[in-house]
């Protein structure tokens, strides 16, 4: 089994900036990739941002330019530096943990909230 949490959410400004981390736990060695999903209230689970094991990352059109993932294998970790933040980024920041099998793992989330 594998546990992810979540860290370092929190109310910021409309431009400010916010970091999150997620820490995974447990079979670590059966996470190939991890990533970040939202969620805004009444809206559907969002995919932001993915890193693979192999270095590849990736990130959805609404925050490319904007969000940095990185990802420090060492320690298990994965991070997203949020920049230039905007209100519709306002929801709860879900950790992914998802091994090659297709098995997924899933933080308990982070708020964050950009206040215009």
């Amino acid at each position: 089994q594998v546990q992810v949490v979540e860290s370092g959410g929190g109310l910021v400004q409309a431009g400010g900036s916010l970091r999150l981390s997620c820490v995974a736990s447990g079979s670590v060695s059966r996470i190939n990739t991890m990533g970040w999903y939202r969620q805004a209230p009444g809206k559907q689970r969002e995919w932001v941002a993915i890193s693979a094991r192999n270095g590849f990352t990736n990130y959805a059109d609404s925050v490319k330019g904007r969000f940095a993932i990185s990802r420090d294998n060492a320690k298990s970790t994965v991070y997203l530096q949020m920049n230039s933040l905007k209100s519709e980024d306002t929801a709860v920041y879900l950790c992914n943990a998802a091994a090659v099998s297709g098995v997924n793992w899933w933080g308990q989330g982070t708020q964050v909230t950009v206040s215009s």
